[in-house]
């Protein structure tokens, strides 16, 4: 047990009563890897919890956040603009086929943004009684409060009820969706990354194609080629009001979200001064020049790179590994889409090993081996950076099947 308390870092998710910092701090990122304070150098399984795609330190990245930040640092977007933040809010929405950016920090931001603008597109639009949302079964949408009022696992947000509100489940009743009381119905698509790499079955989704509330689509984990498509709801022909994005945006290299809006939520916040119709939310950094500059690096390197065909060239070429991984006994279901897998354990097959539980034994004998990657119940994640290669992965999957077999 530590029992000096000196003050410093307190990590989120983390209970660190027992937990040694010291012990695991990376110092380094190089491409797919990260290197510890005692030299070990890790394969990244969790892309730094989703975040990094053309790996650790991409030179290109890198350049382009020394130049802007050698040009502007950072101004206002409120009630002013930079030219970098312009640049990236036009690229964001030829990509999504949408015609609006407002710019905020984390994932979480984005979704209180999405939630805060289908209230006031409502109310602005004469349906002030639309203020209830729909949400997935087993959603997890960020740690804010309304974004922990959408979401759908108790472990995150049973404690904070009195700073959320009630929300609805629309994919166990369907006529939820022809309620008039209802502002928006927001999703995951395709995997739902918080509850376990869960993949949504499509119908769930058929529903959505034309409905009165407006839809927001949450790619806040999926987006940016996760799944195989830039973003994941191109897979699924859903034509959303909202998108957010995060993670990802920025390459894995600095916060930036974004909320991005088809032309018709825009408007409706359009009008003459005293009619008070503009948005009434901002945050300080929105727009940063420094990050925007990271993005616009990043979005640029996967039409250099090829991303898209390269991540799904590499989950072509390891589901042969995955379907031997899903035979083992210990494994009750290997799942995913592109390169966000999950693979759950049954715990009464893996011994614990003095770990808090049986998937993070797993987690702390693959740190072991060289890879980093963190249990989410008991799921264990590969989820790389898109710059991964077949060999790479190929070597986390043999050395998670070697533990396995070894329980």
């Amino acid at each position: 047990m530590l029992t000096t308390r000196t003050g410093g870092l307190w990590l989120p998710f983390t209970q660190m009563e027992n937990f040694d910092p010291a012990a695991r701090t990376f110092v380094r990122g190089e491409g797919n890897y990260l290197l510890d304070s005692a030299g070990k150098r890790l394969f990244d399984a969790t892309s730094s919890i989703w975040t990094t795609v053309h790996g650790h330190c991409h030179p290109a990245i890198v350049s382009a956040i020394a130049q802007q930040a050698s040009q502007l640092d950072h101004s206002t977007l409120l009630g002013a603009s930079n030219p970098v933040a312009e640049e990236l809010a036009r690229t964001l929405t030829a990509l999504l086929g949408m015609e609006y950016a407002f710019f905020a920090s984390d994932g979480a931001s984005a979704v209180e943004a999405a939630l805060k603008m289908a209230l006031q597109y409502w109310q602005n639009a004469g349906e002030p009684g639309r203020t209830r949302f729909l949400r997935l079964v087993d959603s997890y949408h960020g740690d804010t409060a309304a974004a922990m009022s959408v979401s759908d696992i108790s472990v995150f947000k049973t404690r904070f009820g009195p700073i959320t509100f009630e929300t609805l489940p629309y994919n166990i009743d369907l006529s939820l969706l022809e309620r008039e009381d209802v502002a928006a119905v927001i999703v995951e698509p395709i995997v739902q990354a918080a509850a376990g790499l869960r993949i949504v079955p499509p119908e769930h989704y058929a529903a959505l194609q034309s409905m009165a509330p407006l839809l927001i689509v949450d790619e806040i984990a999926t987006g940016f080629g996760r799944t195989g498509t830039m973003f994941a709801h191109e897979q699924l022909a859903l034509a959303p009001d909202i998108v957010c994005v995060g993670k990802g945006l920025t390459g894995g290299t600095l916060a930036l979200s974004a909320t991005v809006v088809k032309e018709r939520v825009y408007e409706a916040f359009l009008g003459g001064h005293g009619e008070m119709k503009q948005f009434f939310h901002g945050h300080s950094y929105a727009g940063n020049p420094i990050a925007c500059a990271a993005a616009l690096a990043n979005i640029a390197l996967f039409k250099k790179d090829e991303t898209i065909a390269h991540v799904q060239a590499v989950a072509d070429e390891i589901k042969p590994a995955l379907r031997d991984l899903a035979g083992r006994t210990a494994v009750r279901e290997v799942r995913g889409a592109g390169l966000m897998i999950g693979i759950e354990i049954v715990p009464s097959r893996v011994q614990n090993n003095g770990a808090a539980t049986p998937a993070w034994s797993i987690s702390n004998a693959l740190y072991e081996r060289g890879h980093f990657t963190r249990p989410i119940g008991d799921v264990v994640q590969l989820v790389p950076p898109l710059s991964s290669t077949s060999a790479e992965i190929h070597t986390f999957i043999s050395d998670l099947d070697d533990l396995l077999a070894a329980d």
